[in-house]
């Protein structure tokens, strides 16, 4: 036999600052799920062919009634994740060589996924330093020149934090009857976002990033009209999905999402003081010589800073970029990426006042410890 081998983080009881992880967070409900559910396709036991119509546990419930209603759309499903959701609607509405009118700021994925659904894709510049504003009105030019068959909003994006202006975009879909496609990975489950306010045809969430979800997971909400395209069914397989290729989230990740849902479905009515925390932490950071990125005043968790002294430090010292993560590390904090010392970005999302400001008083203590 064997020895175990005992996987342990070195940072499960630090002050979590890192974007990717503290939207996803585990409640405590979420941990006990992942235990009971733990043994492979567990939430599969009472499954007659179509998982988002399982009872026990209550999935179908929470994908026929629940996400809906808290994602403002008419129809929703289960994805392995934000990417997968996005790369399900370009496959499906689109053929290779039509094209698609994205952000500026969009994350890697919506790239990657436009290749491998063969699509062109045109970008609408950000406005550079210091905000990278994207101006949704510059849809429209490119809109009349390429005649796209879609288009999509990252909501926010994943580098600044910043909030386009969602809603008059949609506007200007309806106008050109362009299906367009929210990406909300970082705003559903951290804060209030309704499809059909905003007048989107497609959004979409991530459950491990925003949703209190073990990894990976994802979801996404769409118009009654697109369901039949979206959602369509094998013709040898009539119970399966073509896109989820037959199935979706078989297990832990589906029980963690239904166990905090209840959860994140109230704290987005507390956005509000988030935002007022982050607003107050990023001015504290920049007197001390940071400078923040993005929009101002800022509206979202996950803050972009420049650290101009910082990387002086790192410049002069033996462990160069690396001296910024050994000391929050020292100081239990978890966030900047090691060896980034020029820029970092962080979110105050999983972080009390308390908390932020001892982060605050850290960085202070670092740079008069090397100024």
């Amino acid at each position: 036999m064997t020895k175990e081998t005992a996987l342990k983080r070195t940072h499960h009881d630090f002050i979590n600052l890192m974007p990717l992880q503290t939207g996803g967070i585990l409640t405590d409900a979420a941990k006990e799920a992942l235990v009971e559910f733990g043994d492979g396709y567990s939430v599969c036991d009472f499954c007659q062919g179509v998982l988002c119509q399982i009872t026990n546990p209550p999935i179908a419930d929470f994908v026929s009634k629940s996400l809906p209603e808290f994602l403002g759309c008419d129809v929703a499903t289960i994805t392995y994740g934000a990417r997968d959701a996005k790369f399900m609607v370009m496959h499906s509405l689109m053929k290779p060589g039509d094209s698609i009118v994205v952000d500026g700021n969009r994350h890697y994925s919506t790239i990657v996924a436009a290749e491998r659904a063969g699509l062109n894709v045109i970008e609408v510049p950000n406005s550079g330093p210091p905000e990278f504003w994207i101006d949704v009105n510059k849809y429209i030019p490119l809109i009349e020149q390429h005649k796209p068959e879609a288009m999509l909003l990252t909501y926010p994006d994943g580098n600044y934090g910043n909030l386009p202006d969602a809603k008059r975009l949609g506007e200007i879909a309806k106008e050109y009857d362009t299906p367009y496609i929210l990406n909300g990975a970082y705003s559903v489950g951290r804060l209030p976002v309704n499809m059909d306010e905003l007048g989107a045809d497609f959004i979409v969430g991530s459950g491990h990033k925003s949703m209190a979800s073990a990894a990976p997971s994802g979801v996404l909400g769409m118009r009654k009209k697109w369901e039949n395209i979206v959602l369509r069914k094998s013709a040898k397989y009539p119970k399966k999905d073509i896109e989820l290729i037959g199935c979706t989230l078989r297990g832990t990740v589906m029980a963690t999402l239904i166990a905090s849902f209840p959860y994140v479905k109230e704290r987005v009515n507390h956005w509000d003081e988030q935002v007022q925390k982050a607003q107050w932490f990023s001015s504290e950071l920049e007197k001390l010589g940071f400078q923040q990125m993005g929009e101002k005043p800022h509206r979202h968790d996950l803050i972009y800073f420049e650290s101009p002294s910082l990387y002086d430090i790192s410049k002069h010292i033996r462990e160069r970029g690396y001296f910024l993560y050994r000391e929050l590390k020292g100081r239990k904090i978890w966030g900047p990426q090691p060896g980034l010392t020029k820029h970092f970005k962080i979110s105050t999302f999983a972080a009390s006042r308390d908390e932020l400001a001892f982060v605050i008083d850290s960085f202070k203590d670092i740079i008069n410890k090397y100024g």
